[in-house]
């Protein structure tokens, strides 16, 4: 079974006739450069400083990656240039995704995006405040006294997925075996494969979807197989809840509890940056689109569909893959002047924590009120904090960034 992984450089396909030569840098995008000196984001940023827009690794079975923020913006936006097909790399992975609707191209994604964003929205999101904010002040109160806490497990992979897994009417209990799953299509090195762990997720979600499309509940999953697909007139065939199920449940359970971890590390590090926070009261928003800009996380690609005689400075062939690592749209120092520096006096900074185009993430209105709930309550009740003697800060190579354990103290 093929695995989420690096190629065997022994293997890696010979630089194409339309590669240039001084636009190639070997490097594994779910583990660049000197990652483990640096760290995650620090990596990308000097990948980035050091490297033309575009360039083509031989590794993953041989890619191109934007890494300037305006060649990544181009092609997350340009759907008829960049096709979504294919969204993992290596390809031979990535062909098996088939999720949807990250794998469809528009227009024929809308009717599906539009059943995501009817339980996404900023108005839905309103009303999940008072449960999203008890939920973080019961985690943060259970403790406090303690005077420290493994926030990695603690906190961050709690939080978003039980305020996510009560949204899709799943049990808690299992939110640890749906992270796994999820980490097994998003990571190197698990004990699934990709293949495997999405049949896991096909083979739990099966009577899930089978019950509520016979019998719709309250919840987000209910809605969405019940409701007409806009433009179709027709619900959602039972593949496609599956497949899109199964989409909601990886993202939903992966991408904000990473987060968390990054910016806990940096305000851990920083008491002028906590000071700043606590002097901002409850309007803290400014900074959480600051923190987005600061640590996106996410490494994706597209397919190219036609041949393109110049793509910032050059050819793309039809089928040639182009990953866009999103975390480098808000560190190109070109857009964002001293891109690795906290600054929440930033406005309109450009990034792509959340995608752009047509697949900007529909879950971004809750991911920024989850984190923007977790700063005013745990600064409200912690307000000075520091990183623990055994936090391990090593970065956890896969499509998400991620620190392996932030463990923190305080005065008890």
């Amino acid at each position: 079974m093929a695995t989420l992984a690096p190629s065997n450089s022994a293997a890696d396909p010979a630089r194409p006739a339309h590669v240039p030569a001084d636009h190639v840098v070997d490097v594994d995008i779910y583990a660049p450069p000197r990652i483990a000196e640096l760290g995650f984001h620090h990596a990308w940023r000097e990948l980035q400083a050091n490297s033309p827009a575009v360039v083509w690794t031989p590794q993953n079975e041989g890619h191109w990656i934007a890494l300037s923020g305006d060649a990544l913006r181009d092609v997350q936006s340009d759907a008829a240039r960049f096709s979504s097909r294919v969204i993992v790399l290596p390809r031979s992975i990535g062909e098996g995704h088939g999720l949807i609707p990250t794998t469809i191209d528009p227009p024929e994604h809308r009717p599906y995006r539009v059943l995501l964003n009817a339980h996404l929205n900023p108005a839905t999101v309103r009303g999940l405040d008072d449960t999203i904010r008890q939920t973080a002040i019961d985690l943060i109160d259970g403790f406090i006294a303690d005077g420290g806490c493994d926030f990695t497990a603690r906190y961050a992979e709690i939080f978003p997925i039980r305020v996510f897994m009560a949204m899709v009417g799943l049990p808690e209990s299992e939110a640890a075996t749906i992270r796994h799953w999820a980490s097994c299509m998003t990571r190197p090195g698990m004990d699934m494969s990709f293949e495997d762990a999405k049949q896991a997720f096909f083979d739990r979600l099966a009577p899930v979807v089978d019950e509520r499309r016979a019998q719709p509940g309250e919840d987000m999953l209910s809605g969405m197989m019940a409701a007409q697909m806009p433009g179709l007139d027709r619900r959602l065939t039972r593949d496609e809840a599956l497949k899109i199920s199964t989409q909601v449940l990886i993202a939903g359970v992966d991408t904000v509890v990473n987060f968390l971890g990054f910016v806990i590390v940096e305000l851990a590090r920083d008491p002028a940056l906590r000071a700043q926070l606590r002097a901002m009261g409850d309007n803290v928003m400014p900074a959480v689109n600051e923190f987005f800009r600061r640590f996106g996380l996410v490494t994706i690609a597209r397919e190219v569909r036609d041949d393109i005689a110049d793509f910032h400075g050059v050819s793309l062939k039809a089928g040639d893959m182009i990953c866009i690592p999103t975390q480098v749209h808000g560190l190109d120092e070109t857009l964002n002047p001293d891109p690795l520096a906290i600054d929440f006096a930033r406005r309109r900074a450009p990034h792509s924590a959340f995608g752009s185009g047509p697949h900007m993430c529909p879950g971004q209105e809750l991911a920024r009120k989850e984190v923007a709930i977790t700063l005013e309550e745990w600064l409200r009740r912690i307000p000075d904090f520091a990183l623990a003697p055994d936090a391990d800060l090593s970065p956890v190579p896969g499509i998400v960034g991620a620190l392996r354990r932030v463990t923190l103290t305080w005065p008890a």
